[in-house]
């Protein structure tokens, strides 16, 4: 049992865990070297696009999404789409997408002057599932090594933790004053039936 009820909060945790690690913005400064346009059909890993965007024609099977290039200041690549959130979830409300991919396309620079830009995206990178982040915002910022401190994040996690410490406080008040005694009472019972059954079978045996 105890085995169990470990895996049951690792494996909790570890999702509690993805689902920020997803949602929540993140920051990348990069330098964009190209935005396009591209027909994308929508298969198995279609719960990692955006629906579409707001005020156009609802489609399952295809449509064309902004993708914006780029090269991180470590000279990797990374590649983010660019999608409208609408009031769907993530709650971001972007209702821009072509505001924004056309910011992006006037931030386009080479390696030889670079113009480096903050990306604010919220999502995952996997090349093996076709996965891209969905970028949010973009800034020109004149520092690579600008410094960026997630208030967001910050607050958003310091507001569920402590939700979840309220709740667990109450639970274990809960859990002392009302279930711990009526199972104190079962097993006080258990163990008189028992003592009692061992009594009875022991007048039989002489």
């Amino acid at each position: 049992m105890g085995y169990i009820k470990r895996v049951f909060w690792i494996t909790f945790w570890v999702l509690v865990a993805s689902f920020f690690h997803y949602t929540l913005p993140q920051h990348d400064v990069a330098r964009v070297s190209d935005t396009y346009e591209k027909r994308i059909d929508f298969g198995e890993n279609s719960i990692f696009w955006a629906a579409t965007d707001v005020g156009n024609a609802a489609t399952t099977a295809n449509r064309d999404v902004f993708f914006i290039q780029t090269r991180l200041t470590n000279d990797q690549v990374m590649v983010y789409r660019n999608e409208d959130t609408g009031w769907g979830w993530p709650p971001y409300f972007k209702f821009d997408t072509s505001n924004l991919q056309a910011e992006a396309s006037d931030l386009k620079s080479g390696a030889d002057a670079p113009q480096w830009v903050v990306i604010k995206h919220y999502g995952w990178r996997n090349e093996f599932m076709s996965i891209f982040p969905n970028a949010v915002s973009v800034r020109a910022v004149g520092d690579p090594n600008v410094r960026i401190i997630p208030w967001l994040n910050i607050g958003i996690l310091i507001l569920f933790f402590a939700f979840v410490w309220a709740v667990w406080v109450r639970w274990r008040r809960f859990r002392e004053a009302r279930i711990d005694p009526v199972l104190e009472d079962a097993g006080d019972s258990i163990a008189n039936t028992s003592d009692g059954l061992k009594k009875w079978f022991g007048s039989w045996r002489k």
